[in-house]
């Protein structure tokens, strides 16, 4: 198997231009598109109708492009969009592709696999149907790439659905009563208990303690690889799993690090020396275009500190938490990397250490950038 990450701007939400002249011109064949992941204009909480926009003009593309279905290729596609580009961070998309092909290449190559689990109502949100059915997902994912452990994963990202004000109404006077009754924090909700699905995954949690009980109580509980957004325009969890397998080739590799903290980029600097980056403050331009694909996992720190320092983010009342650490993460992970267009996303319950969290790097191997 080989692996493909194509990365394109987007100008507006609705422009799937970049993604179009690609298949026109043969350099994506769409029936080898397994995901596709991103960041749109909105503002990344439950009334950013940008995720489900960009959703229905890819399907529509691809559909058109296959013959198949916009339902069908919602179903076997998973379509992972986070709203807020805020500060310097670059609206953009990345199509994650696999083919059958082979190429000589030692070791193990860059692996994909998706998975989507049944569809969640408002009521399992947060709760230990969640929890169990991403875990389940989760492997399943890992065995389609034949990702043989959880060593050789090194992103997992996750799109759960998010609720509106209505729909918890329903289901709360049907006698299902969702974990909260504010659609925001149903959100949280979500992203926690599919984090600790991943963790049960991938060994990190046990399963004693992966439990609905813990979510959003219990943060010395996380995943390190896992990535969890929410939104209205989904239904179910659909999972993408990046890693390492000797099943697949080609030129690129993956690899995580751990920020501890909103200021931590040690690790990220580790990381890039691992992947054979020259050693220095910022990936120099020339260094630049071996990276194919960057994630990023943030989270205001719930002490209300920074390294000692009182920080603002959750006392906001004009602008939610989450736009806040995006922008300055973001911001700081962008002056490292020399490169905006970031899949930056707040919201980090369970998902690396209280008030930090990761950076996931696919990039081509030294030596072997193409031109």
């Amino acid at each position: 198997m080989l692996a493909g990450v194509h990365r394109f701007s987007l100008p507006d939400p609705g422009d799937v231009s970049g993604l179009a002249a690609a298949i026109a011109s043969g350099v994506i064949d769409p029936t080898n598109i397994v995901a596709v992941i991103g960041k749109t204009h909105g503002n990344g909480l439950v009334n950013d109708y940008t995720r489900g926009y960009l959703s229905q003009s890819l399907a529509l593309l691809i559909g058109e492009a296959t013959g198949r279905s916009i339902d069908v290729v919602r179903k076997h596609i998973p379509f992972i969009f986070s709203g807020g580009v805020e500060g310097v961070l670059s609206p953009h998309y990345t199509v994650l592709t696999a083919s059958h092909e082979t190429q000589v290449g030692g070791g193990k190559g860059l692996a994909i696999g998706v998975a989507f689990t049944s569809d969640l109502a408002p009521d399992d949100i947060g709760r230990q149907r969640q929890i169990d059915l991403t875990a389940s997902a989760v492997l399943e994912a890992m065995a389609k790439a034949g990702i043989a452990t959880a060593d050789d994963v090194h992103f997992v990202q996750v799109k759960g659905p998010a609720f509106t004000q209505a729909d918890i109404v329903a289901s709360t006077k049907a006698g299902r009563a969702p974990a909260t009754d504010n659609p925001g924090k149903l959100m949280a909700f979500g992203r926690a208990a599919s984090a600790l699905g991943v963790g049960k995954a991938m060994g990190d949690i046990s399963a004693e303690r992966a439990v609905g009980e813990a979510v959003l109580k219990d943060f010395t509980l996380y995943s390190p690889v896992a990535s969890v957004s929410a939104g209205v325009e989904v239904r179910c969890n659909e999972v993408v799993v990046i890693g390492l397998s000797k099943h697949w080739g080609g030129s690129l590799t993956v690899a995580h690090a751990p920020m501890a903290d909103a200021l931590d980029i040690s690790g990220i600097h580790a990381m890039l020396g691992d992947l054979g980056f020259s050693r220095g403050p910022q990936v120099p331009r020339t260094d630049a275009a071996r990276i194919k694909a960057a994630f990023v996992k943030c989270e205001a720190a719930r002490d209300g500190l920074v390294r000692g320092k009182i920080h603002t983010m959750l006392n906001d009342g004009d602008m939610d938490q989450q736009r806040h650490i995006r922008a300055a993460v973001g911001a700081i992970v962008a002056s490292v990397l020399g490169d905006t267009a970031l899949f930056v996303s707040g919201g980090a319950e369970h998902q690396g250490p209280d008030g930090g969290g990761l950076v996931s790097l696919i990039v081509e191997r030294a030596g072997d950038i193409r031109a």
